[in-house]
């Protein structure tokens, strides 16, 4: 079975963990060894990542640096592809195989330079703030700031994935086996001009909705969202709080999930399970090959 692994960036850091090396490296390497378990079973996997927090957190290096020359975010995130990568690329090599063949790609994806989500910041960024300080970055560095539970985080554009660049040279390594990491944090927004050239722009894909797109791309079986909670909840948040073990697409579309966090796996779930007719699972980083077998986390199917 071919299947789309998504690594949620605030599993690969979860929520209130320092932004340290080591941090990120023992979350990756919990990743690492999940993904083993579905190798080990025999799947092909292809590898997606998030980077909520690591792309968030060298934009407030980068302006600390010199304010007036801040990086944007598609080079940011260009930069979280190779770091992350490489983390998950080495710690798969020591929780499977050294001799698998793995191979990280910078991806580029292009998007609708008209989006909409260009005027209405939705994705959430960096690390969390309390009230005081979001207040004081939105009017230090004209930062949209938003709620993220009881505490505040940057929210920056996060525009619809149209195509993928580097499509043709994924399906090449897949085809010959290779273990490929690619499309990290939603991959790198670049829009393309009337004479036919591209170039980066603000905004952080939603990794979920890019995962998507690359598993209908691939001809994958299953794609599998890894987060920091283990499924989908009806009244997340409150005391009546449910797990969904399994639902239809048309199930899910009738209820609201979080936007910029559950909400897109929902869509990108979705998504994928209509037009492909295989499956589509959301739950723990830890659960990978339980979530691909149905006996946890959140399965959506057809009817």
């Amino acid at each position: 079975m071919r299947v789309v692994i998504a690594l949620g960036g605030n599993a690969l850091l979860r929520r209130g963990e320092p932004l340290t090396a080591e941090n990120q490296r023992d979350n990756v390497r919990r990743a690492a060894r999940s993904i083993a378990t579905v190798l080990e079973h025999g799947h092909q996997a292809v590898i997606t990542h998030g980077n909520g927090p690591q792309v968030g957190l060298l934009a407030l290096q980068s302006h600390a640096y010199k304010p007036s020359e801040v990086f944007p975010l598609d080079v940011l995130g260009a930069e979280t592809e190779g770091m992350i990568g490489y983390l998950i690329e080495q710690e798969l090599e020591n929780a499977y195989a050294a001799d698998a063949g793995y191979a990280t790609l910078l991806t580029q994806i292009e998007v609708d330079p008209n989006d909409l989500a260009f005027t209405n910041p939705t994705k959430p960024v960096g690390p969390v703030f309390n009230k005081a300080e979001a207040d004081r970055l939105a009017v230090e560095r004209g930062w949209t700031m938003a709620p993220d539970g009881a505490s505040f985080r940057r929210v920056v554009p996060s525009p619809t994935p149209l195509r993928i660049i580097e499509i043709g040279v994924i399906r090449r390594l897949v085809d010959q086996g290779v273990i490929v990491i690619c499309a990290g944090g939603g991959g790198i927004p670049v829009v393309r001009c009337v004479d036919g050239m591209l170039f980066g722009v603000e905004g952080v894909i939603d990794k979920d909705r890019a995962s998507g797109l690359l598993a209908r791309e691939l001809g994958a079986d299953a794609l599998v969202m890894l987060t920091d909670v283990d499924g989908v909840y009806n009244n997340w948040g409150t005391p009546e709080k449910q797990l969904i073990r399994a639902a239809s697409p048309a199930q899910l579309r009738d209820r609201e999930f979080a936007a910029g966090s559950m909400g897109p796996k929902v869509e990108a779930a979705c998504d994928f399970v209509e037009a492909t007719g295989g499956m589509a699972g959301i739950g723990a980083l830890d659960d990978a090959i339980h979530i691909l077998n149905g006996s946890t986390g959140t399965v959506i199917r057809r009817d």
